[in-house]
């Protein structure tokens, strides 16, 4: 597949790896930095979405996405994303990726509106709660230090999910990440707080935004 990922909040939360890992399944050890784990939220949009070698279709190749994510390696030692949910609002790319990935994917009700912030909501077709958020980015763009917490939280390049009960990675492959900070008037940790994580605060200990960028996303393999 080919996408484009534009305007990507990230927002995180310090979490202890026990209570990370007791949620992970066999084959998956949470990864830390400093000993510390890491729960992460991340609203962005999702342009030109199609097979490769296909045209883009307007209605159906642009959709918001919102997910809720963790950092993890595998029995190898290849480090990557453990995701909890990932929210969007075309039926479709719902219906696909649950079935081609085994990725968590929910249908939801989803609205943005794009000026000097991002106002963006997120309902997800299970709850009558709505998860919103006002962003802006901040300064210029940088690559991350490979030492920095921001390098630890982004340059991740294999996704990780279950399907007919056995563990697959996805691998990703696009340009480095160039983040700003970010300026994040309002912040929701409700879509954590369904997928279990009921102890999260409103407020995020680390928050940063990504312009965007082209992305290919290849074949899911069995992990051994």
């Amino acid at each position: 597949m080919h996408h484009r990922w534009e305007s990507l909040l990230f927002v995180h939360w310090q979490l202890p790896p026990a209570r990370i890992q007791e949620t992970l399944p066999e084959g998956l050890t949470v990864d830390t930095y400093d000993g510390a784990a890491y729960l992460g939220i991340t609203p962005f949009f999702m342009r030109n979405v199609r097979p490769v070698g296909v045209p883009a279709i307007p209605w159906l190749s642009e959709f918001q996405e919102l997910n809720v994510r963790t950092y993890v390696f595998d029995r190898h030692g290849v480090p990557g994303i453990w995701f909890y949910s990932l929210t969007c609002n075309q039926p479709l790319a719902v219906v696909g990726a649950r079935a081609l990935t085994g990725l968590p994917y929910f249908a939801a009700e989803m609205q943005a509106t794009l000026g000097e912030f991002i106002d963006y909501s997120c309902r997800r077709d299970d709850t009558p709660q709505t998860a919103e958020y006002r962003y802006r980015a901040v300064g210029l763009a940088r690559e991350a230090d490979p030492h920095s917490l921001e390098f630890f939280l982004l340059d991740r390049y294999y996704l990780f999910s279950v399907r007919a009960d056995a563990l697959v990675r996805e691998q990703v492959s696009h340009e480095r990440y160039k983040f700003r900070d970010a300026e994040v008037p309002v912040c929701s940790s409700l879509p954590a707080r369904l997928d279990g994580f009921t102890e999260l605060p409103d407020t995020p200990m680390h928050q940063c935004f990504v312009d965007g960028f082209d992305v290919n996303v290849y074949a899911t393999q069995t992990v051994e």
